[in-house]
């Protein structure tokens, strides 16, 4: 541990944690919302946070990791995404992982809050792995009542090219996907080859095989892998159009990130007393 630096901080009024290991990697953590704001790695910084980012303590913070849990987007009566990530979350101490790593979990227990809108007992716990040129990011989940519970979940995660217009998202080929973006609602097509951006770009993918790889202006970027219990893989860019009109992003933010989501979302996760579900996503950098 005498290589890792821990600080506790303030990002913007909100209490933020920052890891930093000894040959230069970090991440930044808020603590609304668990969520991963800044990932450095080989000197570089991987993830989009919006300049336009809200930062009051009751909206959601555009950029970084978000966690979308229990509910993904609108598929539901709860707030858009889930109340996890405008929640405020409890860190652990920072804990060695490996040789030259290091890891913190954060957790979100039930509260008058979330019962009054989802009447269920659970312990959410996200645990942030950082080794040099690598970042996992898992999700935990326990339900700690004694009846079912249902939830869908996505880790959201926004990350930084070049440009994406001339970016492209390699592995998902020959995967049937479900198109939000089309003219018609429910339209489903088959993926040739790799995914490019330009337009408007949501799509749901099943969870490939094999690890997905992003290239960035023609160049290996960032190597994605997920655990299997995520069933999904969301693929998300605004494009011009629908930037121009969000509220917390530049004009041309568009332009800068990409959102490729492990997410478990066409089939709700159904835990029963006492059971605990796990998933992650890794980062890794080329």
């Amino acid at each position: 541990m005498s290589d890792l630096t821990f600080q506790a901080l303030d990002w913007k009024g909100l209490p933020a944690i920052a890891l930093k290991l000894g040959q230069g990697d970090s991440v930044l953590i808020c603590l609304q919302g668990a969520q991963v704001l800044s990932w450095v790695g080989l000197g570089q910084e991987r993830l989009f946070l919006s300049p336009r980012a809200s930062h009051d303590g009751r909206s959601a913070i555009r950029g970084g990791i978000p966690v979308c849990f229990p509910q993904f987007n609108q598929r539901g009566p709860l707030v858009k995404h889930g109340f996890a990530r405008i929640s405020h979350w409890q860190a652990d101490a920072a804990q060695p992982s490996g040789e030259d790593g290091a890891q913190i979990s954060l957790r979100l227990t039930d509260s008058e809050a979330t019962r009054a809108v989802w009447p269920h007992a659970f312990e959410a716990v996200l645990t942030v792995v950082l080794r040099p040129g690598v970042l996992r990011v898992e999700l935990a989940v326990h339900n700690r009542g004694r009846e079912d519970l249902s939830f869908t979940a996505a880790l959201h995660g926004y990350l930084r090219v070049q440009q994406v217009t001339q970016a492209s998202l390699h592995g998902l080929d020959g995967l049937r996907y479900w198109d939000a973006a089309a003219a018609l609602p429910d339209t489903h097509a088959i993926q040739a080859g790799p995914v490019g951006f330009g337009v408007e770009t949501d799509r749901v993918y099943p969870r490939a095989a094999a690890d997905l790889q992003l290239q960035s202006a023609g160049r290996p970027w960032l190597r994605l892998a997920q655990d299997a219990p995520w069933s999904e893989t969301v693929v998300w860019n605004p494009g011009p159009a629908v930037c121009a009109g969000l509220h917390d992003m530049e004009a041309d933010s568009w332009q800068q990130m990409l959102c490729v989501e492990a997410a478990a979302i066409d089939a709700p996760v159904v835990l029963e007393a006492d059971q605990r579900w796990q998933a992650a996503q890794t980062f890794e950098c080329f």
